[in-house]
């Protein structure tokens, strides 16, 4: 067996404001769209996939409270990046910083509460 790709799913309870954050806001692009309820984004050869629920994901909270993360990025230029998002209007939970692990990275959250880092290695 070959793995060809990995697609994460993120659940949302507004799916036109969730479609307009990534593809606006962080520039990604629809792959496909099945009735509303269950959307493809891709950025890149990477796609993640966001699914119409009714209340809101129990894991916002749950990561949120850990210090988890739902998805990380690795990306060129982070600091560049983060410029650009805050041009759009982003609000980074966390500005550019340095890592104990030899990374540069940004920590934002979507528009349902996910927490989303971007990071590059130093």
């Amino acid at each position: 067996m070959t793995i060809k790709a990995i697609a994460p799913q993120l659940r949302t309870t507004d799916m036109a404001a969730t479609i307009a954050f990534y593809t606006e806001m962080l520039g990604f692009s629809i792959a496909f769209n099945y009735q509303d309820f269950y959307v493809g984004i891709t950025v890149g050869n990477q796609m993640l996939h966001l699914k119409h629920i009714d209340e809101t994901d129990p894991s916002i909270r749950f990561v949120d409270l850990g210090g988890h993360l739902h998805l990380y990025f690795d990306v060129e230029d982070v600091t560049s990046f983060a410029d650009q998002l805050k041009a759009k209007g982003v609000h980074l939970v966390k500005e550019v910083h340095e890592t104990d692990w030899n990374t540069r990275e940004i920590v934002l959250y979507d528009d349902q509460g996910h927490t989303l880092y971007f990071g590059e290695q130093l």
